[in-house]
């Protein structure tokens, strides 16, 4: 028995086709139009067309897949045993594939019902279904911690990641690695309610550490030089490795006073944060020293290279290794300096997720013990 052809779907393709009309007479009253002009326009006319379509389908399908959870986690919600939930689940499995087909097997009316649990408000998986496929939210449905699932839900929204680089940012740990996971769960759910409402990203969310620069492929001895010239030889690799909101704009940039030239290793521009981001690499481990560096960049970019509506710029060291103590004493949030470590190549998983987890816990140690000091602390961190 074929599938129900959703209502939603239909009119929005009956919409369509008044656009699709509505060109085809632009098309026709054209002068002068030459086959190939006329092959490139009715080829546009049919990408869009299928864009759209796909658009339409996988709102349709993932609003419908959440129905259809909803109802069933309502029918089983006031039975407590466990096992009538899946004697249900079970029976409706067997029927509806009989009816529909495999697409309402047992595992997928599990996800629909995990997915209804997870996301309750209709309202927030309406705004969810233009923005992610099914299967985007199926990968972030298996998250369990509640603050990473909501970091990568609204992260892959807001930079559009496809599903296999959301799958390699959750198994890179791009969440642990960011600033805003060292911070305290009432800091993380502030911000991530601010971008929620806003769409607009703060630092903490933007900036992590370590970095990896695997794709690189630098092994044993090699210069800054080698570094920044790999690094531009896989620019598409490093921006998606930084995140897609920023833009190349300089290699080795030139800033100049009456008596001296100096170089920044690379400056790139975020666009969601309105602000240019100096980027400096340094082959040793992170010296104090060159904090006073990078604020003379900043400051030397503030002058002269800022227009008008952006932010103040933004500093990102990298460097082969640092001393969390040493970042700590210089307050570097305050200059607008990011530290990080980068990576070549990749430890074990497991050393890594033991790495960053005594990270984070040493980080949210030292803010409850600011917070001990000073009860303020966590408004100001979020609204700095």
């Amino acid at each position: 028995m074929g599938k129900e052809f959703p209502l939603q779907l239909f009119w929005e393709l009956l919409s369509y086709g008044d656009i699709l009309l509505k060109s085809i007479a632009e098309v026709k009253n054209a002068p002068n139009l030459n086959h190939d002009q006329l092959l490139i326009e009715i080829s546009s006319l049919i990408e869009d067309g299928k864009r759209r379509i796909a658009r339409e389908f996988n709102s349709t399908l993932v609003l419908l897949n959440w129905l259809i959870g909803s109802r069933i986690n309502q029918a089983v919600l006031g039975d407590v045993r466990a096992e009538y939930g899946e004697q249900i689940i079970d029976r409706l499995a067997e029927q509806l594939t009989l009816k529909y087909g495999k697409g309402y097997s047992r595992p997928n009316l599990f996800r629909m019902l995990r997915f209804a649990k997870l996301f309750p408000e209709k309202e927030i998986v309406s705004t969810l279904s233009r923005q992610l496929s099914w299967s985007h939210l199926m990968l972030c449905c298996s998250i369990e911690d509640a603050l990473k699932r909501d970091f990568y839900t609204q992260m892959c929204g807001i930079e559009r990641w496809s599903v296999r680089i959301l799958k390699g940012k959750i198994d890179n740990m791009l969440f642990e690695r960011t600033a805003l996971s060292k911070k305290p769960d009432a800091v993380i759910r502030q911000q991530l309610q601010h971008t929620k409402e806003t769409g607009e990203l703060s630092p903490d969310l933007v900036f992590h550490d370590p970095c990896f620069l695997n794709f690189t492929g630098l092994k044993d001895a090699y210069s800054e030089a080698d570094l920044e010239s790999a690094i531009l030889n896989q620019i598409t690799e490093f921006i998606q490795e930084l995140g897609t909101d920023f833009c190349f704009v300089a290699r080795q940039k030139r800033m100049s006073t009456n008596n001296k030239d100096r170089y920044l290793d690379l400056l790139f521009f975020h666009r969601r944060l309105r602000r240019l981001i100096a980027i400096e690499l340094k082959l040793t481990s992170f010296e104090p020293e060159h904090k006073g560096q990078m604020e003379w960049y900043l400051r030397w970019l503030d002058k002269n290279e800022r227009c008008q509506g952006e932010e103040k710029p933004l500093g990102i060291i990298l460097c082969a290794s640092k001393d969390q103590e040493d970042v700590e004493y210089l307050e570097l949030d305050a200059s607008g300096i990011h530290v990080a470590q980068y990576l070549t190549e990749l430890p074990p998983k497991a050393i890594l997720e033991e790495k960053l987890k005594t990270a984070i816990t040493v980080a949210k140690e030292h803010y409850l013990k600011l917070e001990l000091n000073n009860p303020n602390t966590l408004i100001e961190d979020f609204e700095a």
